[in-house]
């Protein structure tokens, strides 16, 4: 079954919100791009924030994809999950040219100017943070994190140091960042192995 005519708005906004920003795209380049008329692009939305705020929930619909894909694997210990979902984005960042997370390049063009932006993506962040929180309490569980701090804080601070990683890979179209990054936070947390 082909897309629909909203489906198919929604995934041309995921690539060119992540290439041309929110203010740097006009509704015409989406039109271009899709080659649907004006009409239906306001038949499905209200205006270009509401199309964007949907572009955002669709992007949210893969991330909640890739973190249930990845961490709800019982094969794998809980923070070789992390390290998976985590290498899995990274891929997806590399077919997309390093444009970085479509997240955090909004919340950095419109948080300070838009109320609804704002709220939208840091609930966003919220809800990844709350994913992998419940996958870091289940490695100290399991003895694999040796950090005092909650689980929940351990989530947070590796959502807020991926997406500075991701600008930093945006900024010189290179995933260096984003390994150094993960290697980083995934050898202080965890605990040491055994000695046998």
């Amino acid at each position: 079954m082909s897309p629909s005519t909203k489906q198919r708005l929604i995934e041309a906004g995921l690539r060119l919100l992540l290439e041309h920003g929110y203010n740097g795209l006009g509704i015409e380049a989406i039109l271009a791009a899709t080659g649907i008329p004006k009409g239906s692009f306001y038949h499905h939305f209200k205006d270009k924030e509401a199309f964007a705020l949907q572009v955002v929930d669709a992007y949210m619909a893969q991330v909640h994809a890739g973190l249930d894909a990845c961490l709800g694997d019982p094969a794998l210990p809980p923070l070789a999950r992390v390290r998976r979902f985590f290498s899995l984005t990274k891929e997806a960042y590399r077919e997309e040219g390093y444009m970085g997370c479509l997240l955090g390049g909004l919340g950095q063009e419109l948080s300070g100017v838009s109320e609804a932006f704002r709220g939208k993506i840091e609930a966003c962040f919220a809800a990844i943070a709350a994913r992998l929180a419940l996958c870091l309490g289940e490695a100290r569980s399991r003895g694999e994190i040796c950090s005092p701090c909650e689980p929940v804080q351990l989530a947070e601070l590796l959502v807020d140091c991926w997406e500075g990683a991701a600008l930093r890979s945006r900024l010189r179209r290179d995933p260096a960042s984003l390994d150094a990054m993960l290697d980083f936070y995934l050898g202080s947390v965890a605990s040491p192995p055994s000695a046998t």
